[in-house]
């Protein structure tokens, strides 16, 4: 039990700027293992999201409100999968082979397909999750699943792509290195089950969202074809983009759905 909670520590320590207790015998391995607790992660972050959401509507309008739980939650993980979301683009928008590619993924600076890639992921989920909060109604309960969910599953559906092709980058400089390796079943079950467990919350409402699952999958399997065509793998970035398209495109299946429960 405690080493499971230190693996949590690892996760949180990893994937958040949440400040933790230091602890001693800490490895390598706690850094592969904490990705069991990478949609729990989702679902604490979705929750603090929430709680600004919740607070800040309390004293300003819905839009800003949405605003708010945006910037909470960019500073709570670093904007942690925003840079990688950014650093793809950066690197596909102005890379032709592998190595080009992955040496401007590399580059800390932000290119213009990065920027503009940024400015429409969070118009997208800026009108998406404004929806959903409009359509929900001051269904409060409704609106803190659809938060947790979004978060969550997307980080499943990031974390699902390391499962299916192998690591792209042989040196020590991408975020990820210490995650590109066997996972156990513990791994792949701790992903998943926190993740569908916020779904089967959400599924609670209508039957209709599970249309996130085949969503997701579509997504996942196009961009195992795409990056193993590019780069014969992924890297720390690769997931953060997968992760960052899954948020937009729960949010915009939730809102779909939304329209006709």
């Amino acid at each position: 039990m405690k080493r499971e909670f230190h693996i949590f520590l690892t996760a949180l320590m990893f994937f958040t700027r949440i400040p933790i207790p230091s602890f001693k015998n800490y490895d390598e391995k706690l850094l592969n293992q904490c990705t069991r607790f990478f949609s729990l992660i989702g679902i604490l972050v979705g929750s603090i999201s929430f709680l600004a959401f919740w607070i800040s509507s309390l004293f300003f309008p819905i839009e800003i409100a949405v605003i708010f739980s945006f910037v909470v939650g960019v500073l709570t993980t670093g904007a942690f999968h925003e840079d990688g979301f950014a650093d793809v683009f950066d690197g596909f928008g102005g890379g032709w082979t592998k190595t080009k590619i992955l040496d401007i993924m590399k580059d800390s600076r932000l290119g213009t397909y990065g920027t503009v890639a940024l400015l429409l992921m969070f118009a997208l989920k800026f009108y998406a999750l404004l929806k959903f909060v409009e359509f929900a109604n001051t269904d409060w309960f409704l609106i803190f699943v659809g938060f947790i969910c979004y978060h969550a599953l997307a980080r499943t559906a990031g974390i699902t792509l390391s499962f299916l092709i192998p690591y792209s980058r042989e040196d020590a400089s991408s975020k990820s290195k210490p995650l590109a390796v066997s996972y156990t079943w513990k791994e792949v079950f701790g992903a998943y089950f926190f993740g569908c467990l916020t779904l089967l919350f959400l599924v609670s409402f209508s039957l209709y969202f599970f249309a996130i699952i085949p969503v997701l999958m579509m997504l996942v399997m196009y961009a195992k074809y795409y990056f193993n065509k590019w780069i014969d793998g992924f890297t720390g970035d690769c997931l953060g983009a997968v992760e960052q398209f899954a948020e937009v495109f729960i949010l915009l299946t939730i809102v779909a759905v939304c329209r006709y429960i």
